[in-house]
């Protein structure tokens, strides 16, 4: 398994497009199997937010000042998925807006994870080498293990709350 920083986020992002595209197919009424997909959605993007604002933007911040204002985009709109997330943590998969929610948080996920591998990835890639990269990504390997897995937790609710008030 590559320890390569971006191979493992091109990873979590392919994983959450699989979940996207399978809750999306799950039909109208499905409410038991969108509630289901619904939370491995959940975990997978409070999983995925948290090593990227823990690990992956700081350092680049620090190794690479000039991608600064992308990774202030990123927090950004990482913070618009983790209200999201708050939010459908607390709906039951038959609410009126629990379809329509998901779907305004996959779209902005979608967006942001397209932007990342078209534009951000690359920057990256060309600015850090393979040493830094497998570094960070060993880092955001053992991080994924304390992870917090609901957006409801503590370690994960403090990031939305410092993005507010940050």
């Amino acid at each position: 398994m590559s320890t390569d920083a971006i191979v493992l986020l091109r990873n979590d992002h392919k994983d959450i497009r699989r979940l996207f595209r399978e809750f999306k197919a799950a039909g109208e009424n499905a409410h038991a199997r969108k509630g289901e997909l619904a939370n491995q959605i959940l975990e997978a993007l409070t999983v995925h937010t948290y090593i990227e604002n823990e690990t992956m933007y700081p350092e680049v911040r620090r190794l690479l000042p000039d991608l600064e204002d992308d990774v202030l985009e990123s927090y950004e709109e990482h913070h618009v998925a983790d209200v999201l997330c708050l939010e459908l943590a607390g709906m039951k998969p038959d609410a009126e807006r629990f379809d329509a929610k998901m779907t305004v948080l996959i779209e902005n996920v979608q967006h942001h994870m397209d932007e990342e591998e078209s534009d951000w990835f690359p920057k990256v890639r060309e600015g850090l080498g393979r040493k830094q990269l497998a570094e960070l990504g060993a880092t955001m390997i053992e991080q994924k293990k304390t992870a917090p897995r609901s957006p409801t937790q503590p370690s994960a609710l403090k990031k939305a709350v410092d993005a507010v008030i940050a």
